[in-house]
């Protein structure tokens, strides 16, 4: 949990804290998400489970129990990363959630390297609070690189995908 107090003494951490970093840990199990943050009244929170990710992709890790400061959890990506998400042709995660390449586990994927595609073709889900959501194509062209794995945890404007 990170706070950005105006003073010190608003930096203690409360009972009411504690008592909101359980109902949000609870809220991840409910919901099988891996993450939830907050804004409210000058207090910023993010809780997140324990997930196991592969060894290319740098990724912060917290428990569920356990609340972690903002500045740290949200390390620097790598710079392969970083320079991907300005590039003109990325497809941006318009949400947090798990992304997947096909509509049904064993289905054939949406699309593949190599893949034409024309505007508002699918091109992966990703499934946040239970639902499935369709990720759309914003323009014509051919998927030069899929950029994350199927059923992995994506973040808010994380680049999934390039297309040219």
């Amino acid at each position: 949990m990170a706070r950005q107090p105006d003073d010190k003494a608003a930096a203690k951490f409360s009972s009411e804290d504690s008592a909101l970093v359980r109902e949000l840990a609870l809220l991840l199990d409910e919901t099988s998400l891996t993450e939830i943050e907050i804004e409210r009244a000058g207090l910023r929170l993010r809780v997140a489970r324990n997930i196991s990710v592969a060894a290319t992709m740098p990724m912060p890790v917290a428990t569920a129990s356990a609340a972690v400061p903002v500045a740290a959890s949200a390390a620097a990506p790598a710079p392969a990363a970083a320079d991907l998400s300005k590039h003109p042709g990325a497809v941006t995660s318009p949400m947090v959630g798990t992304a997947y390449w096909a509509p049904e586990p064993g289905a054939k994927p949406f699309i593949d390297v190599g893949t034409k595609v024309s505007v508002g073709q699918t091109l992966l889900i990703i499934e946040a609070m239970k639902t499935m959501n369709q990720i759309p194509s914003p323009r014509a062209g051919t998927v030069t690189q899929i950029l994350v794995e199927d059923g992995q945890p994506v973040e808010y404007g994380e680049p999934l995908v390039i297309i040219e």
